[in-house]
């Protein structure tokens, strides 16, 4: 067997101790992230100054796709605007829908039946899933693991598929209307939609073993970002960015509508590393905390349509 030499190269000099002990030298960059396309996670320019991976300071520039909703609104009658409302964000438009039409409600004084509330939180949670698949998918794609993206991506097309059967589109509903819905559920669509929550519930665990717990990706992303628990109320932020630093604050629970009160769910909050299966490196209110607490809202999300349908009037 041939033996192998490894020649010295003297031109290459490498200081191993400095490498090992992480003293090596950066510069502070100036970065332009953006303006994005409209297609893209949000239209904005954030200029940032870098060094390395950590960043030190960023300076958003928004409203580049600034469309007047509220002064148009002001022009429009109540039912008018409710197309509007899919596009505040396109990858929730039913939660939107939501919104507009219970506030609309609670002014007019508007009740709306039982069986209407039921098929809102339905479609509103499987919208939820949606949304927060494209979440998980992109945030890993953006840090190199492409398979959880077509995974996540797959599970979403089957969630737009039951969406469409229900309003005929895919991204603008304009279902959830003023006093209710817009049409009953075809036949056989809640036989469907109890097979995807039977097919979505292991895929959940696969994100899982795949990204959430992968040694790579909680390095990346624990004690990244962090957002104390002051800074999310004097920022005014909500949902999953609340609640991953650790407030549990959902207006399901706290100030529960369209039956929400009924519905038997938990609500996410994040989590110290090394606690309940964190793992070790994760602090409250990093970027792995706000991701995770998705991955678990999922997993409510499927357990409050089984409720919903189960108790379907």
């Amino acid at each position: 067997m041939a033996e192998t030499v490894v020649q010295s190269r003297p031109d290459v000099l490498i200081d191993y101790d400095r490498s090992v002990q992480g003293d090596l030298h950066t510069e502070e960059m100036l970065i332009n992230m953006g303006p994005q396309h409209p297609s893209t996670h949000g239209v904005l320019r954030i200029v940032l100054r870098t060094d390395g991976e950590m960043v030190l300071e960023a300076v958003p520039h928004v409203g580049y796709l600034h469309r007047c909703a509220e002064k148009i609104g002001e022009n429009l009658q109540p039912f008018q605007f409710i197309p509007y409302t899919d596009r505040l964000d396109y990858l929730s438009g039913m939660n939107n829908n939501q919104a507009y039409a219970l506030a609309v409600e609670k002014l007019c004084g508007v009740e709306v039946p039982e069986r209407a509330q039921a098929i809102r939180v339905i479609c509103a949670e499987l919208n939820r899933i949606a949304s927060h698949l494209v979440t998980v998918g992109c945030y890993g794609l953006d840090m190199g693991a492409f398979t959880p993206f077509t995974w996540c991506f797959r599970e979403r097309e089957m969630v737009l598929d039951l969406i469409e059967a229900v309003c005929g589109a895919r991204l603008t509903y304009s279902y959830i209307t003023i006093g209710g819905v817009r049409d009953d559920l075809p036949d056989g669509w809640v036989d469907r939609c109890r097979e995807f929550l039977d097919f979505l519930g292991p895929k959940i665990t696969d994100y899982n073993n795949l990204l959430s717990f992968n040694h790579i990706f909680v390095k990346r992303t624990g004690n990244v970002g962090v957002i104390s628990l002051e800074d999310t109320i004097a920022y005014g932020l909500t949902g999953p960015c609340i609640r991953g630093s650790g407030i549990r604050w959902d207006l399901r629970k706290v100030l529960p509508y369209d039956g929400y009160e009924k519905y038997d769910f938990e609500v996410p909050i994040g989590q110290q590393g090394g606690t309940n299966g964190v793992p070790h490196g994760v602090v409250v209110g990093d970027n792995w905390n706000r991701y995770f607490v998705r991955i678990l809202e999922m997993a409510q999300s499927v357990r409050i349509i089984r409720q919903a349908l189960d108790q379907l009037p």
